[in-house]
């Protein structure tokens, strides 16, 4: 479904910690593995968080507008419908995928740095009081609120553009994991999102 962007503009600072004023309006965030390590290059952990985004656009209100999954991190532009919030979302993201993938790790026979992540993963949750555990995300996803047209576009193109900068990409609508083909194509992706008309 398209929509028009809505171009609000927000007088409440967001250097505050980063946080979030209006859910309904599209946030661009950003999740990160503890200590930058590539714990996404294998295709199957990719495809956990495309499973998650799926799921949590379908039942939990995520409104999808685009997203890109990295081997070491993802961007997302989102927003929140009816009763949602944008944390509560990004949380249950991060909680799904975190252990999802932990456990994926732990199972795949061909994983080679199988020890030395889940080791990595057991350090970093022992020295955080938030985690019982495992820590697989970095705990912030630093929401910047994209109140304009010409800031979503930015953001729009910075995150399709990460894995032509990244030289894993020679043009950012060949790249699997992301939803510049539906902007740049106007063909579906991997996940079906909450497109934005651009005006």
């Amino acid at each position: 479904m398209t929509h028009g962007l809505r171009i609000i503009v927000n007088l409440v600072t967001m250097s505050a910690g980063y946080k979030v004023y209006d859910h309904q309006l599209p946030h661009f965030v950003t999740s990160t593995v503890v200590g930058w390590v590539d714990a996404l290059s294998r295709s199957m952990y990719k495809d956990i968080i495309c499973e998650s985004l799926n799921y949590c656009r379908q039942h939990k209100g995520l409104k999808l507008h685009a997203w890109v999954i990295m081997n070491n991190h993802f961007h997302l532009i989102i927003s929140a419908a009816d009763s949602a919030t944008i944390g509560g979302l990004m949380r249950d993201i991060k909680k799904y995928t975190a252990s999802s993938i932990i456990k994926a790790i732990g199972n795949n026979t061909q994983e080679s740095r199988k020890e030395w992540m889940l080791n990595y993963f057991k350090h970093s949750g022992t020295v955080n009081n938030s985690n019982t555990e495992y820590q697989f995300w970095q705990q912030d996803y630093h929401p910047v609120a994209l109140d304009t047209q010409e800031k979503f576009l930015q953001r729009m193109n910075y995150l399709h553009n990460n894995p032509v900068r990244a030289g894993i990409a020679w043009e950012a609508h060949h790249y699997k994991y992301s939803s510049a083909k539906d902007y740049y194509e106007n063909k579906a992706g991997l996940i079906e999102i909450d497109k934005l008309l651009l005006y």
